[in-house]
């Protein structure tokens, strides 16, 4: 048997008893008006027990889960005290690590961003839930340039980092990144066509590489012009504005290599000055098999521009393969401070940097999912993108930042980040969540009793809940009220039950229809007089099943563990 590399820390083993809470819709916040039927979903509560809630609804439902949780660098934030004992992070981050990954769908894909405080202790715990076969990358993301001599420290640190895992099968897509384009590359392609003029066939001959007809057209009427390269030092914002606009035909001339005999074979038969075009169908290359079209000029080949150059955010940019190296350059962060017009200090991410994760991973239509929601940067970006999602997060600023902020994007209220760039006008929807609280309290005698804040349909669900059956009442039986497979049923009911009650239940089931009971109270002896009916009272069948009254799961944490003799802080992160 191969030896399994596993992440030790103490406390990895105490068990963590999630109670599965209702999440119960605040109509009043929710935002629909545009989209009635809206999937998305803000909640507010603690993360940990939202998930367990999403759980049973939501296993397996998740193209795309990104989260940005404290990085535990000992910086304490405005929402989040950052600065825990390894073990106590590990122990909070595997509990909410390990739900996420059963939400996730069979093809979907995990990205977890951190910094190097974490990252490696974090990717051996990940190798251990995913799998280390399912790594797909460690993504090193340059969140800011040097900014010059005075900053401190041996090293400067201007990197962050993002583990990337997937379920099953990665995505069938090409990823390209793009990276501004420097002066001294732009400036060589200062001339463009403004008129290609009138062309006139002059020459036929058929390619020996695929006996294809090459034709041959000269051009009369060309007018070329060029960008004025003068005092580029003060103008070069002005001179990268016209060769914007210019992009599609702004070109330089290359001279054609002796070994290229098709090039040259043309070429010796145009003069000089002069302006030609050749239609003809490549027998190798990108364009194999397509009709295509070169243009020469003074016996040179042609190059444009807009062949190695994108338009991305106002910038002219180059396209390449992706790699694991993101840089500065490549994700623009102009403005990030106003993105969504809420202020999150040192944590908020650039809406670029989440739009390529999201289209990296998804398509329109699936389902984005980011429990540490922070400024909510990434439900905004997958709203604009026509995605589903689902935001968390504990803190106020759920109202204040997360709320407001997709808010203003519904609205068309949200011009920065990818706004422009995906033409968004506004639109779609989305409901909030708030959790229920706890099923399960203590009365003033110290005794289990259910929570009076739970109406009749709230306990049938919350019990449906903890059961694992599907809340799905019955128009026509009402002790049909959730169902496990098509021959089990539950039924929660608050009154006492008798046999006389019982008996008119057992007279509408099916011989081979199995029921299960859960009520406050019942006469002595009931629980063992039918063979298809089972009775449990309410708080004993579920206090065994996890900790109830415990709302906060959360990373505000500030006191760690007390270490036995032969403990110490080291053995512990091993």
């Amino acid at each position: 048997m191969p030896n399994k590399l596993e992440l030790t820390w103490y406390g990895k083993d105490d068990p963590i008893r999630v109670e599965p809470r209702l999440l119960i819709e605040n109509a009043a916040l929710s935002n629909t008006a545009a989209d009635p039927d809206t999937e998305n979903m803000l909640i507010h509560g603690d993360n940990l027990l939202a998930l367990k809630a999403l759980e049973p609804m939501y296993a397996g439902q998740v193209k795309c889960i990104y989260i940005d949780p404290p990085f535990n660098t000992g910086q304490a934030f405005e929402h989040y005290d950052d600065n825990l004992e390894h073990s106590i992070w590990l122990n909070l981050m595997n509990q909410r690590l390990r739900i996420l990954h059963t939400l996730l769908e069979t093809n979907g894909m995990f990205w977890i961003h951190l910094d190097d405080v974490e990252v490696h202790y974090c990717k051996v715990l990940l190798d251990e839930i995913f799998s280390r076969q399912n790594f797909v990358a460690h993504i090193t993301y340059e969140r800011s340039a040097v900014a010059g001599l005075g900053q401190g420290g041996y090293l400067v640190n201007t990197t962050e980092h993002i583990l990337l895992y997937k379920k099953g099968a990665l995505p069938g897509k090409t990823n390209l990144s793009y990276e501004e384009l420097g002066f001294n590359i732009i400036k060589r392609y200062n001339r463009y066509i403004s008129n290609f003029g009138d062309r006139t066939l002059i020459r036929e001959f058929v390619a020996k590489s695929n006996d294809e007809i090459v034709r041959v057209y000269e051009h009369s009427g060309v007018e070329i012009e060029s960008i004025s390269l003068r005092d580029v030092k003060n103008r070069e914002t002005e001179i990268r504005q016209e060769f914007i606009v210019h992009l599609d035909t702004l070109f330089r001339g290359n001279r054609v290599q002796k070994e290229n005999e098709f090039q040259n074979a043309i070429i010796a038969s145009l003069e000089k000055n002069k302006f030609y075009s050749v239609d003809y169908i490549p027998s190798r290359g990108k364009n194999k098999g397509t009709q295509t079209t070169l243009y020469y000029y003074n016996c040179e080949l042609l190059s444009w521009l807009k062949d190695t150059t994108t338009l991305q955010s106002g910038m002219l940019t180059k396209s390449q393969k992706m790699t694991t190296l993101w840089k500065h350059g490549e994700i623009p962060k102009a403005d990030i401070a106003n993105e969504g017009g809420v202020h999150f200090p040192r944590s908020k991410k650039p809406e670029q940097l989440l739009r390529r994760i999201i289209e990296m991973s998804t398509e329109p239509g699936d389902i984005v999912l980011d429990s540490f929601l922070g400024s909510g940067t990434t439900a905004a970006v997958a709203h604009k993108l026509g995605r589903r999602y689902i935001g968390i997060e504990m803190g106020d600023h759920a109202y204040t930042h997360c709320k407001a902020r997709i808010d203003a994007v519904i609205e068309g209220n949200d011009p920065l980040g990818i706004t422009k760039t995906v033409n968004w006008q506004g639109g779609g929807g989305y409901r909030f969540f708030e959790l229920a609280p706890s099923l399960i309290n203590r009365d003033v005698f110290d005794e289990y009793v259910i929570n009076e804040e739970y109406d009749a349909d709230m306990l049938a669900a919350a019990v449906a809940l903890h059961e694992g059956f599907n809340y799905r009442p019955d128009n026509s039986l009402f002790w049909k009220q959730s169902i496990g497979n098509e021959n089990s049923y539950l039924f929660v009911t608050t009154r006492h039950l008798t046999s006389m009650y019982l008996d008119s239940i057992k007279d509408t089931m099916e011989e081979d229809e199995y029921l299960i009971i859960a009520c406050r109270s019942f006469d002595a002896g009931l629980d063992k007089a039918y063979d298809k009916i089972t009775i449990k009272k309410i708080p004993q069948m579920l206090l065994n099943r996890c900790e109830f009254g415990k709302t906060d799961y959360n990373l505000n944490i500030v006191h760690p563990p007390v270490y036995d003799d032969e403990w110490d802080e080291e053995d512990c992160n091993e």
